[in-house]
């Protein structure tokens, strides 16, 4: 059985306890939409994208797209590590599609015209729910240049359908932890990454156990923890963006 209990964690949270969490919009100057996401000592920098035109099988669809990317600075870890060229590695690739994928959740493709909005999620510091980061912190670089295409009369509609944020569940010795940073995440025994919208539908799940395998009932347990987590991302980005849209 998962239990959750008053023990300080390595940080001093408590097991069913985010990060602090701390998003800045508008940080850059030449993007459509920015922002920097902090999560504990996690730095991911997101900046949105808007370009004419589609991939070529979409042309002609009146639909758009949006895509991402995703990479770690040199430095962003406790050791340097090369920096990524032209051909990224396998790793990276997965990320970026989880985050394209995830944003593309939020978004009536269709109410977006032919336009692709690339989403670039750098990260400078590293510790923890990087990708998690850069999905909640993507979301609010990708809504704020929606925003600025409706204020300059280039969107009539509504393009952004719901909010969608992500958070890691991790579970050891019978305990449920949310939010994991690098030193619980590298001793896990099972870690999870949920992928939520505003609404309460599961984009994406990804888990593994790496020692002893998981229950039913320690993966509802570890379900409702994210849930917890998301909602509470879901206030922090709100705190930003919810004249664009609205929190349900």
């Amino acid at each position: 059985m998962v239990q959750t209990s008053s023990q300080k964690r390595v940080d001093g949270r408590n097991p069913e306890q985010i990060r602090h969490v701390k998003i800045t919009p508008h940080i850059t100057r030449y993007a459509e939409g920015s922002a920097l996401i902090e999560m504990g000592e996690t730095r991911v920098l997101c900046t949105a994208s808007v370009d004419p035109g589609v991939p070529k099988w979409l042309q002609g669809t009146d639909k758009g797209w949006v895509t991402a990317e995703y990479g770690m600075l040199p430095r962003s870890t406790h050791t340097r590590m090369n920096r990524e060229k032209a051909a990224s590695s396998g790793r990276t690739q997965e990320i970026s599609r989880l985050i394209a994928r995830s944003l593309r959740a939020a978004v009536d493709l269709k109410a977006l015209g032919e336009r692709q909005i690339t989403v670039d999620c750098d990260v400078i510091q590293a510790d923890g729910g990087t990708r998690t980061a850069a999905i909640t912190g993507g979301f609010v670089a990708l809504a704020l240049a929606i925003g600025k295409l409706k204020l300059a009369g280039l969107i009539s509609g509504q393009p952004l359908k719901d909010y969608v944020a992500a958070v890691s569940v991790g579970l050891g010795g019978g305990q449920a932890l949310l939010d994991l940073c690098y030193d619980e995440d590298s001793r896990i025994g099972t870690d999870m990454n949920f992928v939520m919208t505003g609404g309460g539908s599961f984009v994406e799940i990804q888990g593994t156990a790496e020692s002893e395998p998981f229950t039913r009932e320690e993966m509802a347990r570890m379900t409702d923890l994210a849930e917890q987590g998301c909602r509470d991302l879901f206030a922090a980005q709100a705190e930003i963006v919810g004249q664009l849209i609205p929190l349900r």
